[in-house]
């Protein structure tokens, strides 16, 4: 390391947020970046630990794609940031989308951590690819050497993405199938463009296009083309299509005008911010004007409130039925696994009310219509605590409680395959191989709904599984 006392005489700084007031009149970004003396000078923080936790020990991740964190933490201290962008390149495709919406696990697994606040892992790695991007340094990487065998990828979000990229890398003939306008999955219609603008994922559409992958977008597997046609046609089949199938509420009033889940919710913003043309037969989803209601206290039902705020939502809260998370964790017992403890989101900042230990009873409202939300306080066992009723107004109530499975009706369906108890397609992460010997599976079809870095993780091992299948070796990294 090149200053192996730099976290002895740096303090901990990170990006910070343009003021509230300023960024919930737009979609854009609002993330500062740091200064590049100060991203050396954090960089120096990096400790030159015996076991980097940061990435993987044993099984003990904190970085599920295995970033070699203190590789390229050195050579940003040192200047070298050409080769830091290689360096992390070769274990993640898009590191300018883990750099904006990972929770950075790798932080809370880093060895300073646990006496002191971790290495800004996640803001050097976004600023290392966006001085790459605006360098030129990413170009396509494109094998001229081609195997003649066909793969088709079906689901363009970041499992799918990294699987397609990194077959088309091996010199592959890969197929992406899509079933929405554009590419890109979760990442494009789930994640609001003030979290991620969208032209992140546009330019890596553009480079796998010089790659060798073949974009097919507006094509339903299993309703527009039936899937034993693909399956015909390939070498190899990749399912990537994510965890789609939302966990509902199903309490007296559901099916109240002003009920939605918040894919139906999401998407719908998304699509106006790119001027894509909606869904057929969906109507509106607006918080205008609204008081709305987000019940689910993770990251969807945070970008719910996001949303309703730049919309112009009257009021916004969010409800929670697990009890409120201590402020800080005790380091000593959780680390180096990722630690309960209080957060607080940039949307839930800019003027949410959050309310804990809440069970929703019903839904009632007027003309068919929602109005009101009829709660009840809950202990430890989440049973109702009797005398602590309340009642919430809301005219909009978006539902984020997660996602149970993937959508089994049709593609699965129709090709049979193996299902584990929860639903998703069966298959180890030692192989990704279903029960269909020409199909493999990657991503939150495969392991549920995760993070977009396991996404990444698992389309890039999957690749390699594939590769290694069709040719009897690989020399794709895991």
């Amino acid at each position: 390391m090149g200053k192996v006392t730099g976290f002895l005489e740096v303090d901990r700084q990170d990006r910070k947020y343009r003021p509230a007031a300023d960024r919930i009149r737009n979609f854009k970004e609002f993330v500062i970046p740091l200064p590049e003396q100060v991203l050396k000078d954090q960089a120096s923080r990096c400790m030159e630990c015996g076991i980097p936790f940061c990435h993987d020990v044993k099984g003990l991740k904190g970085c599920p794609v295995n970033n070699q964190i203190p590789d390229w933490n050195d050579l940003v201290y040192k200047g070298d940031w050409e080769q830091a962008s290689r360096d992390l390149h070769s274990t993640n495709n898009f590191p300018e989308f883990t750099g904006r919406i990972c929770p950075a696990p790798c932080e809370a697994s880093c060895t300073l951590n646990i006496i002191d606040e971790p290495v800004t892992i996640k803001s050097i790695e976004c600023s290392i690819v966006d001085r790459a991007w605006k360098n030129n340094w990413i170009q396509p990487e494109i094998n001229q050497n081609k195997t003649g065998k066909i793969i088709s990828v079906i689901g363009s979000g970041p499992a799918g993405m990294a699987a397609s990229q990194q077959l088309a890398r091996a010199g592959h003939n890969v197929n992406l199938y899509e079933k929405n306008e554009k590419a890109g999955g979760l990442l494009r219609y789930g994640i609001p463009d003030f979290k991620m603008e969208k032209f992140h994922i546009d330019r890596r559409i553009e480079q796998m296009s010089k790659e060798g992958v073949v974009f097919h977008t507006g094509i339903n597997v299993g309703t527009d083309i039936a899937v034993e046609t693909i399956i015909e046609k390939s070498d190899a089949v990749i399912l990537a299509g994510g965890a789609e199938r939302p966990r509902d509420l199903e309490i007296s009033g559901r099916d109240l005008e002003g009920v939605h889940f918040a894919m139906e919710f999401l998407p719908q913003q998304n699509r106006r911010v790119s001027g894509e043309t909606t869904v057929a037969n969906s109507l509106p989803v607006l918080a205008s004007g609204k008081h709305v209601v987000v019940i689910g206290g993770g990251d969807t039902g945070s970008d719910c409130i996001g949303t309703s705020i730049r919309q112009g939502a009257l009021s916004v809260t969010q409800l929670e039925i697990m009890p409120r998370p201590p402020d800080i964790e005790n380091k000593f017992l959780t680390w180096p696994n990722w630690p309960l403890k209080m957060r607080t989101s940039s949307s839930q900042e800019e003027g949410a009310e959050r309310e804990f230990s809440v069970m929703t009873d019903k839904f009632t409202g007027k003309n068919g219509s929602v109005s009101q939300l009829h709660c009840i306080r809950v202990d430890e066992k989440f049973s109702p605590i009797k005398g602590s009723e309340f009642s919430l107004k809301a005219d909009l109530v978006l539902l984020a409680m997660g996602f149970v499975s993937p959508e089994t009706s049709g593609m699965i369906s129709d090709l049979g395959l193996d299902l584990d108890n929860r639903s998703n397609v069966l298959a180890t992460d030692k192989n990704y191989k279903t029960s269909n010997e020409k199909v493999w599976v990657a991503g939150d079809m495969r392991r549920g709904q995760s993070l977009v870095v396991w996404a990444i993780r698992e389309g890039r091992q999957c690749a390699r599984e594939v590769d290694k299948t069709l040719m009897g070796y690989t020399n794709l990294a895991l």
